[in-house]
C-alpha cells in the first residue's frame, strides 16, 4: 500500500454517486463520476479534476496533525503518571524528593520537638545546616534554595526556638518566621538552694557547660562578694526566675542573681557592712521555717540566742547549719552528726557560721532586717507536714516541744529522715 493510500480517511457516507443520471449525460460527466467513485474505493490517487486533489491533501494533512495531537497527549499522561509515582513513592518512604532541586525534603509540619539555636547574622545556607543537623529538615540546599526565594526569610532572627523534627523546609522557615517558636530559656532558682544546687540547675537548665558554671563560680571577688570559697557564694545569689538569653554566659547570670540581691539588701535599708551577717540569719530562717507566719518569731530566736545569756552562752544550736556543714541539703542531724566538728556545727561553735548556707528569699530577709518582739530562746518544728512550730522561753519547755516532735516522726516512718 502507498503511503498516499496509508493516510485516506475512512470512507464517508454522502449522497449515492450511483443514482441514475438523466437522460443525456455526457461522456465527461461519466469519466468523472468513474474518477470520484475510484477515489473512494482507494482504487487511484489521481484525479481527472484539480480541486478533488486539493480535497485529499487537506484531508491527509489533517489526519497527521491529529496523530501528532495524540503522541503528545500520550507522553504528557506518562511523564505525569512517572512524577505521580515518584511522590508518592517518597511519601511511603517519609519525604518528597525533591525533582527539580536535586535535593529531599520532609512532608508536612513534623513530629515531637527540637531546642534550636540560631547565631546572630546566620545565612540561610547556615541555617539550614544547623536544622538538617538536628534532623530538623532532610537537606540544608533545599533549605537554602526556599530560604534565598522567600522575601521575609531576612527576617528571621537569632535565638534559640522551639521546632519539630522531620518538617519540610517551608514549615521550618515559617516556624522560626514566628515569634510564638521563640524558645526562651527560664532557669528558677528557688529560696534555700545552695550553691551546689544552682551549679547543677545552670548546667542542666540553662545548658552551660560544667567548665562555664565553674569559672562562672571561681572567684567570689569577681563581683564584690567577701571570702575566696565557693561557700562564699552563699546568700549573695538571689532566688528568682531569670530569662537566659542566648549571648548570655554563666557568668553574666551569676553576675545578674548577685546584683539582684545587693538591690533588694539596699532597699531593706541594709548597709553594706551589714549584708553579710543578715544574709546569714536569714538563710537560717529559710532552712528552718516551714510557715511565712514563723519568720520574725524565729529571727527573734536567733538574735536572742547570739547574747552571750546564761542559757545560751552564746551558741545557735540549729540543725540546718549541721546539715549545711556536712555536705546535705536538707534533713534532721543525728546524735553522732551533732558530734562532728565543722566551722558550721553551731553546737560547737559560737556565734553565726562562716557564711549564708543558702539562698535567701525576700520575706526571710525582712524578718531578718525586723526580727518579732518576744523573749524565746528555743523554737521547734513539732509536725513536719503542717509546719506546726511552739516557741518557748526555757530549756524544760523545749524538751517537752522535742518529745512532741520525735513522737510525730514515729508515727510518720521515713518523714524526719536525715
Amino acid at each position: 500500500m502507498s503511503r498516499e493510500e496509508e493516510t485516506i480517511p475512512p470512507k464517508r457516507h454522502f449522497p449515492s454517486r450511483r443514482a441514475d443520471k438523466p437522460n443525456g449525460t455526457d461522456a465527461s460527466q461519466n469519466q468523472d463520476s468513474a474518477n470520484l467513485d475510484s477515489y473512494w474505493e482507494g482504487e487511484s490517487t489521481e484525479l481527472a479534476h484539480p480541486h478533488m486533489a486539493v480535497t485529499g491533501r487537506s484531508a491527509r494533512r489533517k489526519a497527521r496533525r491529529k496523530k501528532r495531537t495524540i503522541a503528545v497527549v500520550v507522553i504528557l499522561v506518562v511523564v505525569g503518571l512517572i512524577t505521580g509515582a515518584s511522590v508518592i513513592a517518597a511519601r511511603e518512604l517519609g519525604g518528597i524528593s525533591g525533582i527539580i532541586s536535586g535535593g529531599e525534603d520532609f512532608e508536612g509540619k513534623g513530629t515531637g520537638e527540637v531546642i534550636i539555636e540560631i547565631p546572630e547574622g546566620a545565612s540561610g545556607k547556615a541555617i539550614g545546616a544547623i536544622l538538617e543537623k538536628e534532623g530538623v529538615i532532610a537537606d540544608a540546599d533545599v533549605f537554602a534554595d526556599i530560604f534565598k526565594k522567600n522575601s521575609l526569610a531576612q527576617g528571621v532572627q537569632a535565638g534559640r526556638f522551639r521546632l519539630h523534627k522531620r518538617m519540610s523546609s517551608r514549615e521550618a522557615l515559617a516556624m522560626l518566621l514566628d515569634p510564638a517558636s521563640k524558645a526562651e530559656i527560664k532557669v528558677t532558682i528557688p529560696p534555700g538552694f545552695t550553691v551546689k544546687q544552682i551549679k547543677t540547675r545552670l548546667e542542666e537548665t540553662a545548658g552551660f557547660s560544667n567548665d562555664q558554671v565553674a569559672e562562672a563560680f571561681a572567684d567570689p571577688a569577681d563581683y564584690g562578694i567577701p571570702g575566696q570559697r565557693e561557700e562564699s557564694f552563699e546568700g549573695w545569689l538571689a532566688p528568682d526566675t531569670y530569662t537566659v538569653s542566648t549571648k548570655m554566659t554563666a557568668k553574666d547570670l551569676v553576675k545578674t542573681m548577685v546584683d539582684t540581691q545587693i538591690k533588694r539588701l539596699d532597699e531593706a535599708g541594709v548597709a553594706p557592712e551589714q549584708r553579710a551577717g543578715v544574709l546569714i540569719k536569714a538563710s537560717i530562717l529559710e532552712k528552718e521555717v516551714n510557715l511565712d507566719k514563723y519568720y520574725a518569731q524565729v529571727a527573734r530566736v536567733i538574735e536572742n540566742r547570739l547574747q552571750d545569756n546564761p542559757d545560751t552562752h552564746g551558741f545557735l544550736q540549729m540543725d540546718s547549719t549541721v546539715v549545711y556543714g556536712l555536705g546535705r541539703s536538707g534533713g534532721i542531724p543525728n546524735s553522732e552528726d551533732l558530734k562532728q566538728d565543722t566551722p558550721y556545727n553551731t553546737y560547737k561553735h559560737k556565734g553565726l557560721p562562716p557564711t549564708a548556707i543558702g539562698t535567701v528569699g525576700q520575706k526571710a530577709l525582712q524578718a531578718a532586717v525586723k526580727p518579732a518582739e518576744g523573749k524565746w530562746l528555743y523554737f521547734t518544728t513539732v509536725n513536719l507536714d503542717s509546719g506546726e512550730t511552739k516557741f518557748s522561753l526555757t530549756l524544760d519547755e523545749q524538751k517537752k516541744n522535742v518529745e512532741e516532735l520525735k513522737q510525730w516522726c514515729q508515727q510518720n516512718q521515713g518523714k524526719c529522715k536525715r
